[in-house]
């Protein structure tokens, strides 16, 4: 498997650690953006009694959720749908009790929790304030001709496309036998990698080379196994399990791109060999490594592996020291 600091200048003025990021916005940004804030808060209205009533924004944004919100709702859910401060929310709330808008059920699943929903009353008080905003919303695209409309709706998609909390990318991971080609990629891979991560030369492509293509043409699938894995589709890593006797089982070739660290797809591939050396009978696993590499020896150390032999040598061009590890199954 394979797996600065920089002093700052006594010139640089204390000023300078406001535009440090060159990625940051620049000081004309934040007052372009800062001023299109003021205009719009302005032109919406927010700063007047909000939709003409006695109620805040905030208040009618509580009810907007409560009104449309496909689930009932808990106060913490609220909470972190507006983020907004727990205590404040849940002010609001009791203000709303008050005024026989909203009314509290015991979760089924949560007997801590309330479940929260807008009584009839709660409707009523809301459905003006909704069909106000939606007039004084169709009035402020009115004023904007026909023809540009399409230009000023798009805008605004942009910037709540730019503007929405960046949602991770879901991750998906799958783990499937090999498949042809998969072999080639996985000599290249190690070529590649330990090239670039520690200087190893072709010799080592070429051992890689020699181990799959035994692989390719001796593999007996009752008794050995490969698996690929991929992440959302591409190959990220690659194990192998190969029979060296009745009773001892070898694992080789596990190789995990950069794309794929970090999210125990290494330790996975591990555990899938042994598991399946242990569903065949083998009472003992082998490993050959190298000390350098450090990320695999975690994983088998963790799994139970001991060293059991360890020597320097020559080898890919560099001084290098060979490790054997092995674990009873």
């Amino acid at each position: 498997m394979v797996n600065s600091k920089t002093k700052p200048s006594s010139r640089t003025p204390a000023t300078a650690t406001a535009t440090a990021d060159a990625h940051g916005p620049s000081a004309q940004h934040v007052q372009q953006l800062r001023s299109f804030n003021r205009f719009y808060t302005q032109r919406i209205g927010v700063l007047a009694p909000y939709l003409g009533s006695a109620l805040s924004l905030t208040d009618v944004r509580v009810l907007y959720e409560l009104a449309h919100s496909a689930q009932q709702l808990t106060a913490k859910q609220l909470t972190q749908l507006l983020n907004l401060d727990a205590g404040y929310v849940s002010r609001i709330l009791r203000r709303f009790e008050r005024e026989g808008w909203l009314s509290r059920s015991v979760s089924p699943t949560d007997a801590r929790a309330s479940l929260l929903q807008l009584t009839q009353a709660g409707h009523a008080a809301f459905a003006p304030l909704e069909q106000k905003s939606r007039d004084e919303a169709a009035a402020l695209l009115s004023a904007v001709p026909e023809p540009q409309r399409p230009q000023l709706l798009q805008a605004l998609r942009t910037v709540q496309t730019h503007l929405a909390p960046q949602q991770p990318p879901t991750q998906t991971v799958q783990l499937r036998d090999p498949r042809p080609g998969d072999l080639g990629w996985v000599v290249q891979q190690h070529g590649e990698i330990y090239a670039r991560e520690y200087g190893w030369d072709s010799s080592f492509e070429a051992l890689v080379a020699d181990i799959a293509a035994e692989w390719l043409r001796k593999a007996d699938p009752e008794w050995e196994k490969g698996w690929i894995a991929e992440l959302n589709g591409e190959r990220v890593g690659a194990v192998f399990v190969v029979r060296k006797s009745a009773t001892v089982a070898k694992l080789r070739l596990l190789i995990l791109t950069p794309a794929a660290r970090g999210l125990g797809l290494g330790s996975r591939l591990v555990d899938e060999c042994l598991g399946f050396a242990r569903a065949k009978g083998y009472r003992k696993m082998e490993l050959w490594t190298n000390a350098c590499l450090t990320a695999a020896r975690n994983i088998y150390a963790q799994r139970g592996f001991n060293l059991v032999k360890s020597e320097p040598y020559r080898g890919y061009g560099h001084d290098l020291v060979s490790e054997t590890w092995e674990l009873k199954l």
